[in-house]
């Protein structure tokens, strides 16, 4: 539970710094994956599950996989290198699986608050309308209009992925859908 309580509290320093400041610094996600990658060690060497959950080679492993995919994220899509690194550290304190599963849901929670926060700045009627459009001109019924300068600034929202990837841990690491579907 020691790696647990730690992975939750460099997730709420990169939550307010993400939210307020609009970056994720390195001395979290840095000190978070060494903090994880000694809390893995120790667990694995002492056999003691009371500091990780995990093994030293898991922890190796959640990070190499979920840095790797958000590697791709970053170089595909142009993810920000704190994201990637912040997801990398949530693979390190939770292995390969719980990881991946974490990354997920983080990308599932923030294209989510990511469509709400458009739909509240430009509005349902007004962005509906233009999907229409350009969905139509892809279809060849329509000339394809380029977007206006207020429409790409209105597009180009910040996207805050360290409150997704919060509640995503929270999600996964308390495996709160399957509390939910027991008490239903």
């Amino acid at each position: 539970m020691i790696a647990t309580a730690c992975l939750l509290v460099c997730l709420v320093i990169a939550t307010a710094t993400d939210v307020w400041r609009q970056k994720i610094y390195n001395w979290t996600t840095y000190s978070g994956t060494l903090l994880a990658l000694g809390l893995a060690g120790l667990a694995t060497v002492l056999d003691r599950k009371e500091f990780a959950e995990i093994e030293i080679w898991q922890s190796l492993f959640g990070f190499g996989t979920c840095g790797a995919i958000m590697l791709v994220c970053f170089v595909l899509f142009q993810i920000g290198g704190g994201d990637v690194k912040l997801l990398a550290m949530i693979g390190a304190f939770l292995g390969p699986e719980p990881g991946v599963e974490s990354l997920l849901w983080t990308f599932v929670l923030g294209g989510a608050a990511a469509v709400v926060i458009l739909i509240w700045k430009i509005g349902l009627i007004k962005l509906g309308r233009r999907i229409m459009h350009q969905l139509m001109c892809r279809l060849g019924m329509g000339n394809w209009d380029t977007l206006s300068e207020e429409e790409k600034t209105q597009l180009s929202l910040p996207l805050f992925l360290a409150p997704a990837a919060l509640i995503a841990v929270l999600i996964v690491r308390f495996q709160l859908l399957e509390y939910l579907n027991r008490n239903v």
